[in-house]
C-alpha cells in the first residue's frame, strides 16, 4: 500500500476566500507495493552516511535521534550546508542541467540551476504520520518530509502524534536563454560521477524530455519568434541535443490524454532541459517570481507519483464533484514524474549571476580589488574587437561596452537608475549581420535572446506572461526573462504592414520594458507590474521605432568583399582564453560599486549652469541624466569605481562625436526623425 502524502489548498478567485481541498490517495497495487517497498529494503541502500546518494537516510536519522526537539528540522538544512561548503562538495552534486534525467538515482541529492517561473497554492502533507509494523505489531513514528509517498506498511490515519505541514510548489525551468558556453562550462567543472539508475525503471509510455529530438519543442504557434532559435536551441549539457517533450503519456482511460499537451512552459523556444516541481518548507517567501537559484534538493521521480495522477484525473471525471480542481489543473501541478521530477529543497542559492568563470561569493562580498588593475588592459583589447565586429567604428565600439556592463543598480520612485539601452542603427538590410551580432554577442553573456521583429512575430507572438485560471498556472511569455539576460532585438526583419491589436501591445511591452524596466504581467481581471533588469540592444536601419536611452548610428571604416567570411575570420581570431578574458570583464565591470565625491558633484553642477549659460536648449535635464549615465559607464569600464574630472571630460567628449555622428546622418537622411 502506498499512500501519497499531499493535500492541497485553493483560493477563490472572485472572492479571494481560502477554500482548502484535501486529497489523502491510498493505492493498493500489487505489483507497484512490490517494487517500491524493494527499492526501499534498508539492506539495499547506501549507509547514512552517504550524504549524496542517501539524503534521506541523513533526514530519517536526525529525525529518529532528535525529532521531539523543536530544531532538529534546521539541524538538518544546517548539516547539508556545511557539507556542501566542505572542499568544494557542491561539484559533486550531479546537476539535473547536465545529467539526463534517467542517469539520476531516486531519492539521491541533486541541484538545478534554474529561474522561479511560476509558484503554485501552499499543500499540506504529513510531516509527522505513524505507522504499524504488522510483524512486531508495534507502532513507529515516520517524518513525512522531503517525501512524496509514505514507506511500506500501515499508515495509521487516526493517531494523534501525526502533525500535518505545509510547503510550498514552485514551477521552475532551465535559465531561459543560458548561453551554450555557460552549460558547457558548468558541465566541465562537475565531479559528479552517475550512471543508469537501475533501482528506477519508468513505464515506456511515459515518455522523458531526452527522447526524440525529432520531435517538436513548442506550440505551433511559438515556433517564428526567432529566425535563429533553430541555431541558438541549446543541447543539454555536453549530451547529444535533445528535445523538450510536450505530450502527456496517453491513457486509455482518459481521452483527455490523447488530445490535450503539456506544455512546459519555458519561456523561450528551443530551449532544453527538465521543467522541476521544487518544494520548499521553509521562508518560501524570501522568494520571489523569476529569480534565478540553484537548488539542492533530493529528487522524487518515483512512478507512484504519476500513477496517482492518472487515478485522481480518472476519479474525478467520474464523480466531478470529488475534487475542486479542474482536469487541466491536475495535469499541469501533478504531470508525470518523468516529464517534471519533484525536487524537495534542502538549500537554494540566490545566484547573483550564472557566469560559471566568476565565483558568485567575489561578487557578494565585493571582493573585487585584486582584479581591478587588469580591467583596463582586457577593455582595451575587447574595444579592438568590437571595432573589427562593427567594421572598424571605434566610438559604436565604445558606447556596446558601455550597453553591455549596464545594469540597473537602484530604482528612484518608477526611474530604473542604471539602466543604457542602446539604438545601433545603421544596419545593413538583407543581410546576416545583425545575425552575426548577436552571435558575438550570444558567446560573450551569459544569458541572451535575440528577437527577431518581424511583422508576423509581433502579431503572433506571446510577450507578456498570462494568468490561465483554468489551469490555475502562469503562462509564460517571451519577456518573463532573469535578470542580466540581454535582449537582442532586431527590427531591421521589420517590414511592411500593419499591426493588429495584438501587435500593438507587444511593441507597447517593449516599450515599457524598455523606458521603465519592468512588464505587466496579464492576469485578466488586471495587471501585475513586475520590474526586472534586462539589457535591450536594438539593432536598425534607422532610427528605432521603439525608446532607447541612446541611439549611434554605425559609420563602417572597413568593406570588406564577403561580409560573412569577414566576421567569421574576426570572431575565429579570438582564442578561447580570451574569449574567457571578456565574458570575466563584462560580469565584473557590471558588478562594481560606484560613487561620485562632493566635489566632483559640484564641478559637474558648475559645468551643466556653463553649459545652459549660452543655449538653455543645448543641455537639458534628460541630457545631462544620458552624460552621467555614460560617466558611469566609462569609468566601471575601465575599472575605476569613482567618477573623475578626466572621465567627467572623456564621457563629454564621446557624448559630442556620437550626437555629431547622429546628426550628420541625419542632414544625409533627411526624412529621418
Amino acid at each position: 500500500m502506498v499512500v501519497f502524502m499531499t493535500q492541497f489548498s485553493r483560493h477563490c478567485v472572485l472572492c479571494s476566500a481560502e477554500l482548502w481541498n484535501v486529497h489523502v490517495v491510498v493505492l493498493v497495487k500489487g505489483v507497484l507495493s512490490f517494487n517500491f517497498c524493494e527499492f526501499l529494503n534498508p539492506a539495499a541502500m547506501p549507509t547514512v552516511h552517504d550524504w549524496i546518494n542517501n539524503p534521506l537516510g541523513v533526514v530519517d536519522g536526525m529525525f529518529a535521534q532528535s525529532h521531539s526537539s523543536p530544531d532538529w528540522e534546521k539541524k538538518v538544512v544546517e548539516y547539508f550546508k556545511e557539507k556542501l561548503k566542505l572542499n568544494d562538495a557542491h561539484a559533486w552534486v550531479p546537476s539535473l542541467n547536465d545529467v539526463p534525467l534517467h542517469y539520476m538515482k531516486p531519492n539521491s541529492l541533486v541541484k538545478f540551476r534554474c529561474m522561479v517561473q511560476d509558484m503554485f497554492d501552499p499543500e499540506f502533507f504529513m510531516g509527522v504520520y505513524e505507522m504499524n509494523d504488522p510483524t512486531s505489531n508495534s507502532k513507529q513514528l515516520k517524518c513525512g518530509k522531503y517525501k512524496d509517498v509514505t514507506e511500506c506498511g500501515q499508515v495509521d490515519f487516526n493517531s494523534r502524534n501525526t502533525v500535518t505541514s505545509e510547503r510550498q510548489t514552485f514551477y521552475c525551468v532551465p535559465i531561459p536563454g543560458e548561453s551554450q558556453w555557460v552549460k558547457e562550462s558548468y558541465a566541465g567543472t562537475s565531479q559528479a560521477r552517475v550512471v543508469p539508475s537501475t533501482s528506477y525503471v519508468p513505464n515506456r509510455h511515459k515518455r522523458s524530455y531526452e527522447e526524440d529530438d525529432a520531435m517538436d519543442t513548442q506550440p505551433q504557434q511559438r515556433k517564428d519568434v526567432s529566425q535563429g532559435a533553430h541555431s541558438s536551441a541549446e543541447s543539454h549539457g555536453n549530451m547529444e541535443p535533445k528535445r523538450q517533450e510536450t505530450k502527456a503519456p496517453s491513457q486509455d482511460s482518459s481521452p483527455s490524454h490523447c488530445t490535450s499537451s503539456l506544455d512546459l512552459n519555458f519561456p523561450l523556444p528551443g530551449e532544453k532541459g527538465p521543467a522541476c516541481l521544487v518544494k520548499v518548507y521553509e521562508n518560501w517567501d524570501s522568494f520571489k517570481l523569476n529569480d534565478m537559484l540553484e537548488v539542492f534538493g533530493i529528487l522524487s521521480v518515483d512512478p507512484a507519483l504519476s500513477v496517482i495522477a492518472d487515478e485522481r484525473e480518472a476519479s474525478s471525471l467520474l464523480d466531478p464533484t470529488e475534487g475542486m480542481e479542474t482536469v487541466e489543473e491536475q495535469r499541469v501541478h501533478s504531470p508525470p514524474a518523468s516529464l517534471v521530477p519533484r525536487l524537495h529543497m534542502l538549500y537554494a542559492q540566490p545566484l547573483v549571476h550564472n557566469n560559471p568563470l566568476l565565483p558568485s561569493s567575489a561578487l557578494e562580498n565585493n571582493d573585487l580589488s585584486s582584479v581591478l588593475g587588469e580591467l583596463a588592459s582586457v577593455r582595451a583589447e575587447l574595444l579592438t574587437f568590437f571595432t573589427h565586429v562593427l567594421m572598424g567604428d571605434s566610438l559604436a565600439a565604445e558606447y556596446l561596452i558601455f550597453h553591455l556592463i549596464s545594469n540597473v543598480y537602484s530604482r528612484r520612485d518608477v526611474l530604473p537608475l542604471g539602466k543604457f539601452t542602446l539604438n545601433l542603427s545603421g544596419c545593413p538590410l538583407n543581410s546576416s549581420y545583425t545575425e552575426h551580432l548577436y552571435n558575438v554577442i550570444q558567446q560573450l553573456v551569459p544569458s541572451s535572446f535575440r528577437l527577431c521583429m518581424s511583422l508576423h512575430n509581433m502579431n503572433k507572438q506571446r510577450m507578456v506572461p498570462r494568468k490561465d485560471y483554468t489551469a490555475n498556472r502562469l503562462m509564460s511569455g517571451i519577456l518573463q526573462l532573469a535578470n542580466n539576460t540581454s535582449l537582442f532585438l532586431d527590427e531591421t526583419q521589420l517590414g511592411q504592414g500593419q499591426l493588429d491589436t495584438t501587435g500593438v501591445q507587444n511593441i507597447t511591452a517593449l516599450g515599457n520594458l524598455i523606458s521603465w524596466q519592468k512588464v505587466d504581467y496579464d492576469f485578466n481581471y488586471h495587471q501585475m507590474e513586475f520590474p526586472c533588469n534586462i539589457n535591450v540592444l536594438i539593432a536598425s536601419e534607422g532610427r528605432s521605432l521603439l525608446p532607447s536611452d541612446c541611439q549611434i548610428h554605425l559609420r563602417p571604416t572597413l568593406n570588406p568583399p564577403n561580409l560573412e567570411e569577414y566576421l567569421s575570420a574576426v570572431q575565429v581570431a579570438q582564442v578561447p582564453s580570451q574569449i574567457n578574458k571578456y565574458r570575466i570583464y563584462l560580469s565584473m565591470a557590471r558588478a562594481l560599486n560606484y560613487t561620485i565625491s562632493d566635489e566632483i558633484t559640484k564641478a559637474v553642477e558648475e559645468d551643466f549652469v556653463e553649459m545652459r549659460k549660452d543655449d538653455p536648449q543645448s543641455m537639458s535635464a534628460e541630457d545631462l541624466h544620458r552624460l552621467l549615465v555614460v560617466a558611469r559607464l566609462l569609468s566601471l569600464s575601465h575599472g575605476q569605481n569613482t567618477l573623475s574630472r578626466d572621465g567627467w571630460m572623456k564621457a563629454k567628449q564621446l557624448e559630442v562625436l556620437r550626437i555629431s555622428q547622429t546628426q550628420q546622418q541625419k542632414c544625409v537622411n533627411g526624412h529621418e526623425p
